[in-house]
């Protein structure tokens, strides 16, 4: 095992991608060749002073790169080349533990028949006349049928949507990113859950502002932590999931979304509203930008319900907050990608994305019983229509000991140090992703490794000398 530690500069940033940064350009520079094992998670966490969730987060990163491949209880290795016999690199996605890891720790849905889907598609479209049109330059908010499409799909989740007010972006987190870089300026707070999308706190690092999370409860987001937020602090906008919350998979019933939506009113507070689950609801309440048109801006994509390499996403906003949003479209990536944006087009029209959302959470409504039946007897927060569950720890675990211990059975969860916003201690809980593992025995295989894994106690942690 190498001794290697990265050069973490002195910037701002979180410190797992930084990792992942640093242990790129060493390849590079060729000072690990291929084949070379990396310090364990706790030896590396030991020596930078940082948590061992960190270091797996930047091991994670790592691998969703091609850098490392690992196989559980042998280690991480560098990864050497993948080019295929002919030379050419092969169409796959490198997983850290070469497939022995059940990883409940990616945001994924489950995999359906969206490849073969695809194909069809592409020989339609290979078809079709004017695919030059694809391959030039794009007006800043896109294609204007495209917003068209994007309209139509934004009013089934009760979003009064025209292609004038829609921007189509890379993906909700491209969404996100573009509204604040707009809509914001650095410095600015801007208010979350107490847990939030971590997506959120990595572009909030970069773009210098400040999260400060709001107190919770059943319904979501308090109304008097809201208030005082608003009266004690100047923020400039609140950023919340009202549909499964990621990570505690609440939902916001309409009362609560209209007070939320009143006190932004009076506060003169931008809300940013984000909308990935939303599809996958069966009873969904009004979006809070039906309630406060004029002070929401709308974000989701089609990641969730079709396939999240696609990275189309649909931006709804004021008209004036719309085109200020759409330059920034323009100076981030100058255009949301128009081939994948034709594709889901043409799948929205003619239906093939409803079915495919249909299918998703027909897998996520059968993944959730299989969860109730291994779990049964053990205290863990979810929504029936949900791809999530939020699992607080008993007593004596904390959510760092209990995520390394499953991963030594070859288990990957996420720690609640991950969605915590601001400095407040984050909760001793983990999330579990039932989308990502390929088939339902396997993700039953390791829903039960943790349940046996909270019937018993912690290692006793290594004495550092």
């Amino acid at each position: 095992m190498t001794i290697w530690s990265p050069h973490l500069p002195a910037r701002g940033g979180p410190c797992y991608l930084a990792i992942a940064d640093a242990l790129a350009a060493d390849i590079a520079r060729g000072r690990l060749a291929p084949g070379l094992r990396l310090p364990t998670h706790r030896d590396l966490a030991y020596r930078l002073g940082i948590t061992v969730g960190t270091v797996s987060r930047a091991y994670g990163e790592a691998a969703r790169r091609g850098l490392t491949s690992g196989e559980v209880g042998r280690g991480t290795y560098v990864r050497g080349d993948d080019a295929g016999a002919d030379g050419v690199p092969e169409l796959a996605v490198t997983e850290e533990d070469d497939g022995q890891l059940i990883d409940f720790s990616l945001n994924l849905p489950a995999a359906g028949e969206g490849a073969r889907i695809l194909g069809q598609a592409l020989a339609e479209l290979s078809k079709s006349d004017g695919l030059g049109a694809l391959m030039e330059y794009q007006p800043d908010a896109g294609m204007r049928r495209h917003r068209a499409a994007g309209a139509a799909w934004l009013a089934e989740s009760g979003v009064e949507a025209s292609p004038e007010r829609i921007v189509l972006t890379n993906g909700a987190q491209n969404g996100l990113a573009v509204t604040f870089a707009a809509l914001a300026m650095p410095g600015d707070t801007v208010l979350t859950e107490s847990v939030t999308y971590p997506g959120m706190k990595e572009f909030a690092a970069h773009m210098n502002l400040t999260l400060r999370g709001l107190e919770m409860d059943d319904d979501g987001i308090r109304p008097d932590s809201l208030i005082e937020a608003c009266v004690t602090g100047r923020p400039r906008a609140l950023y919340c999931m009202p549909n499964l919350q990621n990570p505690t998979t609440r939902v916001m019933p309409e009362s609560r979304r209209r007070e939320i939506a009143g006190i932004a009113r009076r506060h003169d507070l931008l809300i940013v509203e984000d909308d990935v689950y939303g599809f996958l609801l069966r009873d969904r309440p009004p979006p809070l930008a039906a309630i406060a048109p004029e002070i929401t801006v709308f974000v989701t994509s089609m990641s969730k319900s079709l396939a999240t390499g696609l990275r189309v996403g649909y931006l709804h906003a004021p008209e004036d907050m719309a085109h200020r949003i759409a330059a920034a479209v323009r100076s981030d990536c100058r255009m949301a990608t128009p081939l994948p944006a034709e594709l889901v087009s043409r799948w929205i029209a003619d239906g093939t994305a409803r079915r495919m959302a249909r299918w998703q959470h027909g897998e996520a409504v059968a993944r959730q019983g299989i969860a109730r039946r291994v779990l049964d007897g053990i205290a863990y927060e979810t929504h029936r229509d949900s791809y999530h569950l939020w699992l607080p720890l008993p007593e004596p675990w904390r959510a760092e000991d209990f995520t390394v211990q499953v991963r030594t059975r070859g288990v990957a969860v996420i720690p609640a140090e991950a969605f915590a916003a601001g400095r407040d201690l984050p909760p001793h809980a983990v999330r579990i992703c039932l989308g990502a593992v390929r088939g339902r025995k396997r993700m039953e295989a390791g829903l039960r490794i943790i349940a046996e894994t909270l019937g018993q106690r912690p290692y006793p942690s290594r004495p550092l000398i």
